[in-house]
């Protein structure tokens, strides 16, 4: 099992997870977070820290397509392990659908 980032992070990217992270294996894209499945030590700990509930356990039913999303874009983008500000739009996103198909970017994100 490993923890995934969900459609949920699109264009609020809040970062309260990679402050908690004890191997750092998340990686950052222009507008969302991702988590490395090959990093990740499943001990759930960002789960809970994410205000928008993007991060679920990848033995959730219909998650395999942000699995995939999730190893890509981990091999792509920069690793994040420091929180930062959310974008000043963030809450306005938080709970809307359809966001992948709307929103995704496939640009890295700043890094560290």
């Amino acid at each position: 099992m490993t923890y995934v980032v969900t459609e949920a992070c699109i264009k609020c990217k809040y970062t309260d997870c990679v402050e908690v992270c004890p191997v750092d294996c998340f990686y950052e894209g222009e507008n969302m977070l991702v988590i490395n499945p090959n990093e990740c030590i499943d001990c759930g700990v960002c789960e809970p820290e994410c205000p928008a509930e993007a991060i679920l356990p990848d033995t959730e039913d219909g998650l395999e397509k942000w699995l995939e999303v999730n190893a890509d874009y981990s091999e792509k983008w920069p690793n994040i392990t420091e929180k930062k500000d959310p974008p000043a739009d963030a809450d306005a996103f938080k709970d809307q659908e359809g966001k992948f198909d709307t929103f995704f970017s496939a640009e890295p994100g700043n890094g560290d």
